[in-house]
């Protein structure tokens, strides 16, 4: 009998649907991964099938936060991956408020939002917190 093996999402809510791409101005860096890449002109491909967990913390999901998330969520993974320097942190921080005003969030708004992850997204940038998803396999050899 064939089996059938799915990966369980441990905390991931969206999927991207077709590659984004958008000028970071993060350049300097060569980085491939299965979903992301990062070349030196800085002009970030965001693969399609990248999940994510969408906007974090007491928020919700907004229209005008998804995409920064989404860009936001990739910096941090190559954060956590140690393929981008801990010293980013700071400008995946700021680049997100930039995508969420350019999409029409509020000023204030987007000053809260940025602020929430400065003083508290370093928990999830750091690097070792990156949890591998569970492969699982049915039915189960015996």
């Amino acid at each position: 009998m064939n089996r059938a093996c799915y990966r369980k999402l441990h905390r991931y809510k969206y999927q991207l649907m077709q590659d984004y791409e958008i000028e970071t101005g993060l350049g300097g860096y060569s980085i491939e991964t299965d979903y992301i890449a990062l070349p030196p002109s800085g002009r970030m491909t965001i693969r399609q099938a990248y999940a994510w967990d969408g906007p974090s913390g007491p928020t919700i999901d907004t229209l005008t936060l998804m995409r920064g998330s989404l860009v936001h969520d990739a910096l941090y993974q190559l954060l956590r991956l140690e393929a981008l320097p801990s010293k980013e942190k700071a400008f995946a921080d700021k680049l997100l408020r930039t995508i969420c005003l350019e999409d029409g969030m509020n000023h204030l708004f987007a000053r809260i939002v940025y602020l929430g992850v400065k003083w508290f997204g370093g928990s999830s940038s750091r690097p070792g917190t990156e949890r591998p998803d569970m492969i699982i396999c049915v039915p189960v050899d015996n």
